[in-house]
This record gives structure tokens, C-alpha cells and sequence, in this order.
């Protein structure tokens, strides 16, 4: 792909970086970019600009958030001893969609892969299992996508906290095995939280 600016090309190289975006649907978009006004582009840079350099990690659930608590656990209508465990803050969103849920979240940033060199200790999972050694929690809902990953990394984290009083369920395979949360319509999701089993009945099926 020829370029008659380098600074347009620049632009391009940079946009094709992100995930489903080729050379050009980003030579489409900047040029979308240079026939708006200029005003419009700089609010979209420093919209970025703030998102990359301000947003946090909820020290309580590690979802995103402007604060150090997110909206969700600040919330004071949320049943603080329920816990659904999910791999990231895409799947926070799935579900809140559903309006199915009403406990708090654990993101655990990923899930055990030791094909990609992912493990137990490069994961939030010790905040997890102190969380209910803390006897604060009294469920436990695995929400992890139905892949031998999430499956390893599920039954990784009741193997750690099985020793204590708390219930432990995952979401019902009403969603196809193989499927990442995200991609599931919202009835799907919020039927499988809703009829949740009880997560040593999955291990039997």
C-alpha cells in the first residue's frame, strides 16, 4: 500500500495494531478522521489520552473503574457474599447486561494456560481464595467460558478453597462448550446464571 504522507502512514500503521482492524479499514478511518473537523480528532485523542493514563483496577474485584472502588462494588444494593468469577471485564459487562445478577465479581485477568505460559500465579486468584478464607463469601459462581482452560482454572480454584464453608456453582451449559462468554446472547447468559449448579455436579458430567 502506497502512501503519499508519511504522517498518514504513520497513522495507519499504528490503527492496524488492533485486534480485527487490517491496513484498510485503517486508512479508511483516518481518512474519515482528516475530513472531520479538527476539534473532533482531538477529543478523540485526549479521550484515549485519559482512558490509558487515568482509568484503575477496582482494588476490591479488579474491574475497571474511574475510582478505587468500581460502581458495582461501591454499589450498596449488591449482595456483597455473592461472587461470580469471571476471566476479564468484557465478561463483567456480559453479564451485567442480563440484569441477572445481583452479587459482586472477581476478574481474574486471564485463565491457566500452560500452553501459553499462563499459571496460577499470574492470575488474581490468591486475592480470590482470601477473600473466602476472610468467611465473608458464602457463594462462589465459576462464570468462566466453557474451554479446558476455564475448566482447569475452575477446578484449580476449588481444589484451593474446598477446605472452607462456601458454596461453589457454575453457570448452567446452556452455553455451548468451546464458547467465550462475550459472544453469548444476553436470555442465554442470564438463564445460566439464574439456574446455576452446584459446581461438584459439573465435575461429574
Amino acid at each position: 500500500m502506497e502512501f503519499s504522507s508519511k504522517l498518514l502512514e504513520n497513522a495507519v500503521n499504528e490503527m492496524s495494531q488492533l485486534p480485527g482492524i487490517g491496513k484498510r479499514t485503517a486508512l479508511r478511518l483516518m481518512l474519515h478522521l482528516l475530513r472531520q473537523p479538527k476539534e473532533q480528532t482531538s477529543d478523540l485523542s485526549k479521550a484515549l489520552s485519559n482512558m490509558r493514563n487515568d482509568i484503575k483496577l477496582c482494588k476490591n474485584c479488579n474491574n475497571i473503574s474511574d475510582n478505587d472502588l468500581c460502581e458495582i462494588c461501591a454499589n450498596p444494593n449488591r449482595l456483597e457474599d455473592i461472587v461470580c468469577v469471571v476471566e476479564d471485564i468484557r465478561d463483567v459487562m456480559a453479564i451485567e447486561n442480563t440484569s441477572s445478577f445481583r452479587g459482586l465479581y472477581h476478574v481474574l485477568g486471564g485463565k491457566i494456560s500452560p500452553m501459553d505460559g499462563i499459571g496460577p500465579n499470574d492470575l488474581n486468584i490468591q486475592p480470590l481464595v482470601k477473600k473466602v478464607k476472610s468467611g465473608k463469601i458464602t457463594e462462589l459462581i465459576f462464570a468462566l467460558g466453557s474451554t479446558m482452560e476455564g475448566d482447569t482454572t475452575n477446578f484449580y480454584i476449588y481444589k484451593q478453597i474446598q477446605e472452607f464453608k462456601v458454596k461453589t456453582s457454575t453457570i448452567a451449559r446452556g452455553i455451548s462448550v468451546g464458547n467465550e462468554l462475550e459472544y453469548t446472547d444476553e436470555v442465554t447468559l442470564g438463564r445460566s446464571i439464574i439456574n446455576r449448579i452446584p459446581f461438584e455436579a459439573s465435575l461429574k458430567s
